[in-house]
């Protein structure tokens, strides 16, 4: 394209071009990047404060930040020149980074844009989830304040999902300290029971110290599911067991073991000798003047306390649900369709919503919401008079008829992130489907006074249920 046809395009010309450039800009990795200072200024009050102070940085012609990455300042420079990002320039790479130099040199449309796309890459890659890895980055160069927008989003996406689903090399223990210190004693969504948590982070412990020492905790440390049939372990010398001890102390504080069963803590907990003796002690003093019968084992609000999760008992047969009724797959033959309904009640007045996430879509998912009464289980929900749902080739469907043929795009993806929006007053339903909401079906008039989430899932499809 010829210039003077397009603003946006002729200033990127001038984006790290040091033939356009009159300042060099030395960033924390060593790289050398260039920019024009009246624009820097003219985009940033902190860049204006630096470049024309008076000091050496307004006369000599470069200008150092050693906490600035260079992957960060790259965005930075091309969203001061432009106005705006490239769909590509925001990658797993350097999302945290750009974050981290919108934050610090104050340009908050910057730091708004940064979370608007995280939001979608979350909510439209749910497979592929990278935040574990993320919150590990911020935990690496940001300050813990709980007014940090980046941080809680993350927070809560790695909250969620259940910490045995994490894979070890994927969290640090600072990303781990910083989901924990959150979440602590708060009223948040949480997918992990607090034994699991004190697992995860002693196996994460024993992993920064020695491979032999991650071995054996993987060993010694069964998971909530085995507690009640532990495989036996010989009670050996585990070695370097101060230094993991130490690694943990940042994390027991945000503990509570009062949410774990004293069998647990008696059997499994205290013969490792890795917990404070007052730490138990305090445990034992509680439990035995107070009686914890009313704590959950899960801090915050679970996932699965909150009933959206999948119910085994109203469930087709070639379908397995998994971790603590949050996940189902099906085991189907290729051209049927099975179907699970939540355990949420919704009934009475009220609206109700809740996420069903994609993970995987071979032969199409439906998803929406179903009666008890006179359903089959063996069945795709859209073919009985006792369901409504909207399929992921775009079409809303009940008692076989599609009521409505383009209701949305199709959303075959992996990852695709559907909320149904049960508004009980008005006995209508509606969706949105990544991010983006829909009408109220109208056609589907007069639903019923009781419902529950549903599903029904073709070959090889698996779905995930978690409030909105």
């Amino acid at each position: 394209m010829a210039r003077g046809y397009s603003l946006s395009q002729d200033l990127k010309l001038l984006v790290n071009n040091p033939k356009y450039s009159d300042i060099e800009i030395l960033c924390k990795d060593e790289k050398k990047l260039y920019g024009c200072r009246a624009i820097l200024a003219a985009r940033s009050e902190v860049l204006e404060g630096l470049l024309y102070n008076g000091m050496k940085e307004s006369f000599e012609g470069k200008i150092s930040f050693p906490a600035i990455d260079s992957s960060g300042m790259k965005i930075l420079l091309e969203y001061i020149y432009v106005g705006s990002l490239r769909e590509d320039s925001l990658t797993k790479e350097n999302i945290v980074e750009a974050y981290y130099a919108a934050d610090y040199f104050q340009i908050q449309s910057l730091q708004e844009l940064i979370i608007k796309t995280l939001k979608n890459t979350l909510a439209r890659n749910y497979a592929k989830n990278y935040s574990p890895e993320l919150l590990s980055k911020v935990a690496e160069i940001m300050p813990l304040t709980e007014d940090n927008i980046l941080l809680n989003l993350l927070v809560e996406a790695v909250a969620i999902m259940p910490l045995n689903n994490i894979e070890f090399d994927r969290l640090s223990i600072a990303g781990l300290k910083y989901l924990l210190s959150i979440t602590h004693e708060k009223e948040k969504l949480f997918a992990t029971s607090e034994y699991e948590v004190f697992r995860y982070s002693v196996i994460l412990a024993a992993k920064q110290v020695s491979n032999d020492a991650y071995k054996t905790f993987i060993e010694r440390l069964p998971t909530l599911g085995q507690v009640d049939n532990p495989i036996k372990v010989e009670n050996k010398f585990i070695a370097d067991i101060q230094k993991i001890a130490e690694e943990l102390k940042t994390l027991i504080k945000f503990m509570d073991f009062r949410r774990i069963k004293a069998q647990i803590i008696a059997n499994i907990i205290e013969p490792l000798e890795i917990i404070p003796a007052e730490i138990i002690l305090s445990v034992y003093r509680n439990i035995a003047l107070l009686n914890n019968s009313h704590l959950s084992n899960t801090r915050g609000i679970s996932i699965n306390e909150s009933d959206y999760v999948w119910d085994k008992s109203a469930s087709g047969s070639k379908l397995i649900i998994e971790d603590n009724g949050i996940i189902v797959r099906s085991l189907i033959n290729k051209g049927l369709h099975h179907s699970v309904r939540g355990k949420k009640v919704l009934e009475n007045n009220g609206i109700f919503e809740w996420d069903v996430i994609i993970e995987k879509d071979c032969k199409g998912v439906w998803v929406g919401v179903c009666s008890s009464v006179n359903f089959d289980y063996e069945n795709p929900a859209g073919r009985q008079f006792t369901g409504w749902v909207l399929g992921s080739n775009g079409y809303c469907r009940n008692s076989g008829i599609s009521s409505l043929e383009n209701y949305c795009p199709p959303f075959h993806e992996d990852g695709a992130r559907i909320t149904v929006h049960l508004d009980m007053d008005k006995r209508t339903c509606s969706f949105t489907v990544n991010d983006t909401k829909y009408r109220e079906v109208s056609e589907w008039n007069n639903l019923p006074s009781k419902l529950h989430p549903v599903v029904s899932l073709g070959y090889r499809s698996r779905c995930r249920i978690q409030p909105h």
